[in-house]
């Protein structure tokens, strides 16, 4: 069977997974307390209420209405320009009360989902020919851009839960989002970064919420370079032999490890995973799976 739930695809569903993220983090965001605003986050050197910040500040900008240029500390959470652009936002945004930052994030999110729910009308030949300006001055493709900005509030969303201890939304759209996102980066990854050997095979099992397995077997390439393979992406009970060949290293974890990995919001040291095979292959590609920037 295919990965449980399956990952929006459609122009409809895509909205539909944008929505339901953003009315997530405003119903987390809503009865926050001070104290609530001020606890600090996965995210480094983020509080809940600058988690808050980030995602009004880059969806104004996505609607044409960017923030004003600010001057950025040198935070010991910086190390790139691309975080010190991003961090513009939050910044701007540190002396406003939480509440403050809420009543603006609910304008914004409220103009930019009507903006999302009128594209639903558009011929899928008007869809594909629309071009996004994203953060950072990258143009991309309209349903390109939806998946990495659910991926976005979604992981953010999930920063927030884990902060104030409210838990949810490991079987929603986002979360197939954000973890098909990750399955298909695992030939990259188990190759590229983790520099797994030809030969070999690497599964990733998914138990739930969002249920998956996929795998990526390494071979060469016709120059005789090691090139990664994915063989399949499905459920955990998916019936039929597996093609694979060389030595089988099968890594399982929840959706929750799995996602907080990827997003780069704990280390491997710090998840919960069981391995059958190479210890030291499965240590290998866990380290290398962040695929946030």
């Amino acid at each position: 069977m295919p990965m449980h739930p399956a990952a929006p695809e459609e122009l409809s569903e895509l909205v539909d997974a944008y929505t339901q993220t953003a009315q997530a983090i405003i119903d987390l965001a809503f009865p926050c307390s001070d104290r609530d605003f001020d606890k600090p986050t996965e995210c480094p050197g983020w509080t809940v209420k600058d988690q808050l910040s980030h995602v009004v500040a880059l969806e104004a900008g996505l609607m044409g209405r960017p923030d004003p240029e600010v001057e950025v500390p040198d935070h010991d959470h910086l190390h790139s320009d691309f975080a010190r652009g991003i961090e513009q936002g939050v910044e701007l945004r540190r002396p406003r009360p939480g509440a403050e930052v809420v009543q603006e994030l609910q304008q914004v999110m409220a103009r930019r989902l009507g903006q999302l729910k009128d594209l639903k009308e558009l011929d899928p030949e008007e869809v594909d020919a629309i071009v996004v300006d994203m953060p950072g001055g990258k143009q991309m493709p309209l349903l390109r851009a939806l998946r990495i900005r659910i991926n976005d509030l979604w992981v953010h969303e999930q920063d927030i839960r884990a902060a104030l201890g409210r838990p949810g939304n490991l079987d929603s759209l986002g979360a197939a989002n954000f973890t098909q996102t990750v399955l298909d980066a695992l030939p990259m990854i188990v190759v590229k970064r983790a520099g797994v050997p030809t030969g070999r095979v690497v599964m990733i099992e998914l138990t739930g919420p969002v249920v998956a397995r996929s795998g990526v077997r390494v071979e060469e390439d016709e120059d005789g370079k090691p090139h990664g393979s994915l063989m399949f992406t499905g459920g955990v009970d998916e019936t039929g032999p597996i093609p694979v060949i060389g030595k089988t290293t099968s890594i399982q974890m929840s959706t929750e490890a799995f996602t907080r990995r990827a997003a780069g919001r704990r280390s491997t040291e710090d998840l919960h995973y069981s391995v059958h095979g190479d210890d030291d292959v499965a240590r290998r590609v866990l380290d290398s799976l962040v695929i946030t920037p």
